[in-house]
């Protein structure tokens, strides 16, 4: 338990991530509706993938060497020089600009996203600067050791009834589920991620992340 009483929520996110940011919605949502609250850490995708930048496409290898670091770099330092406090707070701002407003990771984005928590500008720079590069590592490898590298991002941690943590790796869900139906999702995934030797459900997907 928390010091509130509450189950902590281990949530880890990747701010580029559009399908992270659905899910992180999601789980908001659940915040309001079941006994939990939620811890943020960040994760990335470009640490999760440059062992393997030369088998993807090179679409996807421009954006991971050259857009992704940058947000997630800020968040860190952020988190360094003000506390674990404010990382949901500028995950909110910066996902609303990238993904719902559809600015994307540029500096413009950031610079807003910056301001709109209260948090100096000059945080901006820190995109450019491996300062605390260590320190994201530290966390993405905390993440992402307790689903194993064949996933991505998010990945959510919860107390298991063992004492240990039940891990997983999604849900991947858009648009994100609001009201009871958020609630229910949220129940029948501790359900069936609390059996052991459960590993995977997985559908077709249908369409892309539909942000409000």
């Amino acid at each position: 338990m928390s010091h509130n009483g509450k189950t902590p929520v281990d949530f880890w996110f990747d701010p580029l991530c559009p399908w992270a940011w659905m899910t992180s919605r999601w789980m908001l949502e659940v915040e309001k509706l079941r006994d939990v609250e939620v811890r943020w850490h960040v994760m990335s995708l470009a640490v999760l993938n440059e062992d393997k930048l030369d088998e993807l496409p090179e679409e996807y290898r421009d954006m991971l060497e050259n857009k992704a670091w940058g947000p997630v770099r800020v968040v860190v330092a952020a988190q360094q020089e003000h506390g674990d406090e404010v990382v949901g707070k500028l995950y909110t701002a910066l996902g609303t600009r990238f993904h719902n407003e559809g600015m994307g990771p540029v500096r413009e984005a950031v610079v807003a996203a910056l301001k709109d928590v209260g948090l100096p500008t000059s945080l901006a720079d820190f995109a450019d600067k491996g300062t605390y590069d260590a320190q994201l590592r530290a966390s993405h490898k905390e993440g992402i050791e307790k689903v194993g590298q064949e996933v991505g991002t998010p990945v959510i941690a919860v107390p298991g009834s063992d004492g240990g943590q039940i891990a997983f790796f999604g849900p991947v869900v858009t648009p994100a589920p609001k009201g009871e139906e958020a609630a229910r999702l949220w129940d029948g995934t501790l359900m069936v991620a609390s059996i052991p030797g459960f590993y995977e459900i997985k559908r077709t997907r249908t369409q892309g992340p539909v942000f409000d």
